[in-house]
């Protein structure tokens, strides 16, 4: 007799019941990781089941989802991935930038990992190439550390007079050193002193936050899956402080944050889920190169830089894609 388990897989309050056999699996179940809170990524798990309907997989119809969120807490990551190696799925979906990621690639050398948005993955070790990743691995990638460089340009031209600028970094993120020299030595040809400030809990944020006021001109926070999922807190911290600050994404400006410079979020995992859905038709990961984003977004918010008494200029609101009045 075949060994039989049952599942239950969550998918907007419903419970559906997914038979795991041993031998056989009729229905493939897609292990989604991810290091963020279910809550705070309701829109990212739209975009990506949007990018699964594309490709013709239907949660619930052809498609089970088995979903594991961290919290913000990376050091889950590697018991979580395991579990979703071990049910067996048929694929893991790695969301929530390099710690999931990074997760998924020590937990299994043969099941398919697709990461939804990995900062700058060559760098990290996370793929050896974009264009051929090899391996079981491959996905949609983001370049922060060009990104920090541009959003501390944005910044300076922001705030000319800033002599030093605070770039918020999570250490428990192996992208953050990288990071870390690639703005430090962008702030010197910038003539900015660029000071590196580390949180990895809410705690930190709070502590990190409150000295800031009066000792710098102004605050990027790096593109990184736990500062997201804090974004209201962030974005809430910066107006107590009345620190000047620039994002990765627009999902802050429009939570009341000053600015923000950096790819589409959703967008990078409807694009990974179309990875998904063609490894589970049949192709091989290390066939499929990594995805690079095509279109960056500026969004800036005018009624917090009058409330900061900032004078946008005027070639930056021309830049931005979305002005929140």
């Amino acid at each position: 007799m075949k060994r039989r388990e049952f599942i239950g897989l969550v998918a907007g309050g419903i419970a559906w019941p997914v038979v795991v056999q041993a031998q056989q699996q009729a229905t493939p179940v897609i292990g989604f990781l991810s290091s963020r809170s279910p809550g705070e990524s309701a829109g990212l798990v739209t975009a990506f089941r949007q990018g699964l309907r594309e490709s013709g997989f239907v949660e619930g119809q052809n498609l089970g989802i088995a979903f594991r969120w961290a919290e913000g807490h990376y050091d889950k990551l590697p018991a979580l991935a395991s579990e979703l190696a071990n049910l067996p799925v048929a694929l893991i979906y790695a969301a929530g930038g390099p710690p999931s990621a990074f997760a998924a690639k020590g937990a299994t050398s043969t099941i398919p990992v697709v990461f939804s948005a990995a900062s700058d993955p060559v760098e990290i070790g996370l793929v050896p190439s974009l264009s051929q990743p090899g391996g079981n691995v491959t996905g949609m990638g983001i370049f922060n550390a060009s990104l920090g460089t541009k959003r501390l340009e944005l910044m300076k031209e922001l705030m000319p007079n800033a002599g030093v600028i605070g770039y918020l970094l999570n250490p428990a993120n192996r992208m953050s050193e990288i990071e870390s020299k690639s703005v430090v030595s962008a702030g010197r040809s910038l003539g900015i002193d660029v000071r590196i400030l580390n949180a990895k809990s809410e705690s930190e944020l709070d502590s990190t936050f409150e000295p800031l006021k009066g000792h710098i001109g102004g605050l990027v926070v790096s593109g990184e899956p736990f500062f997201d999922s804090q974004r209201e807190r962030i974005v809430g911290l910066a107006a107590k402080y009345a620190v000047p600050t620039i994002y990765a994404w627009r999902e802050y400006v429009r939570a009341g944050g000053l600015i923000s410079y950096g790819t589409d979020l959703p967008e990078s995992y409807r694009q990974a889920a179309i990875y998904a859905g063609r490894i589970l038709k049949g192709e091989k990961p290390a066939n499929l190169p990594v995805v690079q984003p095509t279109k960056f977004y500026m969004a800036v918010n005018s009624k917090v830089a009058k409330s900061l008494g900032i004078e946008v200029p005027p070639r930056l609101l021309g830049l931005a894609d979305e002005v929140v009045e």
